[in-house]
This record gives C-alpha cells, structure tokens and sequence, in this order.
C-alpha cells in the first residue's frame, strides 16, 4: 500500500470478472469465500467461531496489504470475519463478534509465481466454481470456503467445517444429490459448488484509491481539538459513576451544578467529533475502508469507547500493535443485514496489527479488531448513511 490515507470503495463483480476475486489475483474484497493468501496454517473452525454466539463466523473481506519494504510481505493479505448473528454486536469493544488474521509471502514462493498475474484469465479458471481444495490438498468447507476437516460421512464427497454447515447444506439439497452418489457405488464426482449461499455476504471487489490531497485545505477539522475532544470525552466516567451511586428518585432532583456541567461537556466533545467524522467522510461518503498503516490514525464516530493503550494487546512476539486500517459504516449497506429484529450494527471497526509484522509464510496469525459504536445522540447522519440509521 502507499504512504498517506487510501480509500476502498466496493465494486459490483459480474460473472464474467469474478475471476478477479480468486486467490491468484491478490484481491482486496468483501463477501462471498475468502482467497486464500498461503495454503498453510489457515485458521481452524474453532478460530473462526463468534466469540459470544460459538457460532461459525463469515468472511466479511480481506485487504491485500503488501510491504514493499519488506521482502518476506511481498504478498500480504488481511482477513475479517463476522458473526451473521445480530444480537452478538449489542456490545462495544474488542473482538466478540468479530476476527481478523494476517498472512504473508515472500515474492519467491511455492504457490504462486514471481511476475504479476496477466489482466485477463485463464480458461479453466473462467469456467471452474470455488474451489473444493487448496492446491496444497487441504479440503475447504463447501458453505464457508473455511478449512473443512469434516467430510459427509455418507458420500465422502464434501467437506465441512462443523455441523452446522452440513446440515444448512442438506437443507439446500446436499441430500438428494448424496444419495444418487451413494445409488452410484462411488462413480462420478461430487455435485458442483454454488458461488453463492445464505451465510455468505454478497461479494464485491474492493477498489482502492488515495484520500484527496486537498481534503487538507479545505476541511474545518482541528486536530487539536480532536485530541481535546477524545481526553474530555473521559467526563463520561464521571456521569457513570453518578448513575451508580444515586437512586433513580435522587438523580431526577439532585443533579448538582458540577454533574450538570459535566454531562453537558460529555455531550458538546461527543458531538464535535461526530461533527469532524462527518465533514472528514463528507468528500468520499462512499467509502467503506480507510487504510493508513504506520501514519494517521483512525477516525472515531464518537468520544465514547476510544481504545486506550492499554486496551490494545501486544501482538504474541512481543511488538505493540499499531493502527492499520478502518472498516466504515456504510460496507453496512452492501452487506443486506437489515432486519425486523437486531441487525449486524457498528460505527467503526479498528484493525490493529503487529507493528514488527511478524510471522512466517506458513501460519496465519490473529490480529486485534475494536468496535466502536455511534452515540445515542448521533443522529444526524450523512445522507449516504441515513437508509441504515432509520432500521
């Protein structure tokens, strides 16, 4: 990636371009299955499972993010699961409902060659479905694309990563074709793969440009005031520990002047960052990932619930972890989550990586992602977010 804050915008893939998105062509994209970076060390089903619900989760997108000044990340990719569970985003924070893995190549490895890959496919690519296997051999699980240890203890044709995915896959007609395998005595092959299924997120290709020079010039944000805005938001503790220490009957007749004016300053530095948010997105309202690794920091939908240090873990080497990149509200809109009930929700996600970009070629390794939610008095949305502030 370049220096300074670059964009991704999401792309509707027709057909005719899904070949874009498979693993071979280093794709930044969201939904559908995940392309694989390396073939080892995938991350297991039990990585993969909502840390609230034990659900499996869904590869919500993956960021190609390679290190030109590092030669063992010459392919570098990052890789985002989400719970499809609504209720498991009730809470703020770390984690829950959400993970993220990083893994990385060198140029010269054993998958993929050293020159870039040619601008249009090749023909047994163009026709053939997701893939049942990696190269390596490894099957992949028929409904997520997930790793798959669990084979149909009938056919033994198709792959799972848990139960769950077995049995959404005999709902959707896995049982008549198993059983004509079975009439079969083994001949033929296993049914074809459906590109797309209901726990998966609609696919579109990430399209990546760099933030507007002149967004500088113009824009009325004060960082000084931001950072002001983010130490005074701490006033909030303050009127929490109020709650708690009053009765419901005293804090209606008892709010002195000194709890008043700080419940008020909450409110003020609340809204002063909601407001820079807003006239920071306002150039590209479409965005939905802000990248800037080693450089500026994310942007913060609220003053409540900013990650201190401290709330940040290191990274198993050792290394602190430093902001990498931002996934913004309105991926929410390409996603179809909306529903009666609790929807998938957040202001922001926070992916944070090691900044010593550890690791080997052979392992995925687990990366550290914060949700941070929109205030309750954050209500006045840019346009292009109004369709998910009304659900």
């Amino acid at each position: 990636m370049a220096a300074g804050v670059e964009l991704g915008f999401a792309a509707a893939v027709g057909p005719a371009e899904a070949w874009r998105l498979r693993s071979a062509y280093f794709p930044s994209k969201v939904g559908g299955r995940p392309a694989w970076l390396g073939e080892a060390g995938l991350p297991g089903p039990a990585a993969l499972r909502c840390g609230r619900c034990q659900q499996p989760c869904a590869f919500l997108l993956q960021l190609y993010a390679p290190l030109r000044d590092r030669p063992d990340a010459f392919h570098r990719t990052l890789f985002v699961f989400a719970c499809r569970g609504g209720a498991c985003y009730r809470l703020p924070g770390p984690q829950g409902p959400l993970c993220v893995f990083r893994n990385q190549l060198p140029r010269r490895n054993s998958i993929y060659p050293e020159e870039p890959p040619p601008e249009e496919p090749p023909p047994e690519l163009a026709a053939s479905g997701p893939p049942r296997r990696l190269r390596c051999g490894a099957a992949l699980c028929r409904i997520c694309g997930c790793l798959g240890p669990h084979a149909c203890g009938r056919c033994r044709r198709v792959s799972y990563c848990g139960p769950e995915h077995q049995a959404l896959d005999w709902r959707r007609g896995h049982r008549r074709s198993c059983e004509q395998h079975a009439a079969a005595s083994g001949g033929g092959s296993a049914d074809a793969i459906p590109e797309h299924n209901e726990f998966l997120f609609p696919e579109y290709e990430i399209l990546i440009e760099p933030e507007e020079p002149e967004f500088l010039a113009d824009s009325t944000v004060n960082l000084d005031d931001e950072q002001g805005a983010v130490e005074t938001s701490k006033d909030l503790k303050e009127q929490e520990e109020f709650r708690v220490t009053s009765s419901a009957g005293e804090a209606c007749q008892s709010l002195d002047e000194e709890t008043l004016e700080a419940m008020a300053k909450h409110e003020t530095e609340d809204d002063k960052i909601f407001q820079m948010f807003k006239e920071r997105i306002a150039v590209e309202p479409e965005q939905i990932i802000r990248y800037c690794r080693e450089g500026e920091g994310p942007i913060w939908v609220s003053g409540e619930n900013i990650p201190e240090e401290k709330d940040i873990p290191n990274c198993l080497c050792g290394a602190r972890r430093i902001f990498e990149f931002q996934i913004m509200p309105q991926l929410l809109n390409h996603l179809q989550v909306d529903s009666l009930g609790e929807s998938i929700d957040w202001g922001t996600l926070v992916v944070y990586t090691c900044a010593n970009n550890c690791g080997e070629e052979n392992e995925y390794m687990e990366e550290f992602i914060w949700k941070q939610d929109f205030s309750a008095g954050s209500v006045c949305l840019p346009s292009d977010y109004e369709a998910k502030s009304s659900k």
